[in-house]
């Protein structure tokens, strides 16, 4: 079983095991309850109750049931950003789907780490905490237990995580600053499509902030979601006359600029599931939405500033 640690210092002495465990880590009521009932928590290595007042120097362990996933291992490359016993954050590449699907049995991120942790004696079971669209790039969060899969989830509900992505989308995208506040929802409940629904749609807010103009022709912004609707960044922006270049779902289609939608998810920051702690993880642009804007600036035909 997977542990967490902790050794009690002089200024814990006449605490609780579970007043201590409170101060340092972030459990949820529903895991606290399973510790209590399954007698996970040992003081010096034998099952305690909660209401004893270890002596500093004692050691605290919480004890995590062993589970796993039953993804075939595949030899998918994956590009950890950061990693520790409680989460693993990486940047998807395009064209790799989250986890198997229907449509996508296999050759997916959950498949590469399967892969990843036979290879460094790893073992966990692999909870995404959020997912990315196949053609989308960018930061994807991992946890390790369900305990920190619910915290972030809770957090996501608060809207206290920050999200950012960078897109580049058709057309000269004015003012610099702006939020599309615009409800979004299924039009057809056998359709992968979403849209802007007045009516029946659920609250949606993105925050647009351009980065840079190339002429009348395409704009890079960087968004950040104030909510988490499917497809978000997508809808609003098509339904605002700038879809996103290589979307063909969203009438952004641009062969020779970009094979699939210009979308990366850059920057993520939220409260570390068991410290409380801030963390902050970003990650650059992929090769292939660099080598576009490389195309866009060195094209003849943009201004000269």
């Amino acid at each position: 079983m997977a542990k967490y640690r902790h050794v009690v210092t002089e200024e814990e002495a006449g605490l609780t095991v579970n007043q201590i465990l409170k101060a340092n880590y972030r459990f949820s009521s529903r895991f606290k309850t399973k510790m209590k009932y399954q007698g996970l928590v040992d003081l010096d290595g034998v099952p305690s109750p909660g209401y004893l007042k270890p002596a500093p120097g004692s050691v605290i362990e919480v004890r995590l049931p062993d589970e796993s996933s039953d993804f075939p291992p595949q030899d998918i490359p994956i590009d950890i950003l950061y990693e520790d016993d409680d989460l693993l954050i990486l940047n998807k590449q395009p064209g790799i789907t989250v986890h198997p699907t229907k449509g996508h049995p296999d050759n997916t991120l959950a498949n590469g780490i399967t892969k990843y942790m036979l290879d460094t004696g790893k073992h966990f079971k692999v909870r995404f905490a959020n997912r990315l669209d196949t053609d989308t790039s960018g930061i994807v969060i991992v946890a390790k237990s369900g305990n920190v899969q619910n915290d972030i989830s809770a957090q996501m509900r608060r809207h206290s995580i920050q999200k950012k992505y960078i897109a580049l989308a058709h057309g000269n995208i004015t003012p610099d600053d702006f939020e599309i506040d615009l409800p979004i929802g299924r039009p057809v409940d056998e359709r992968v499509e979403r849209a802007v629904m007045p009516v029946g749609g659920k609250e949606a807010r993105t925050g647009v902030h351009v980065l840079e103009h190339f002429g009348d022709d395409y704009t890079l912004v960087e968004l950040t979601l104030h909510t988490g609707r499917t497809h978000q960044i997508r809808v609003h922006l098509s339904h605002i006359g700038h879809p996103i270049v290589g979307d063909t779902l969203y009438g952004g289609a641009a062969p020779d600029l970009m094979k699939r939608q210009a979308l990366h998810a850059c920057h993520i920051a939220f409260k570390h599931p068991m410290t409380g702690e801030p963390l902050v993880i970003s990650c650059g642009l992929p090769e292939d939405i660099r080598t576009a804007l490389s195309s866009l600036r060195e094209s003849p035909s943009r201004p000269q500033i």
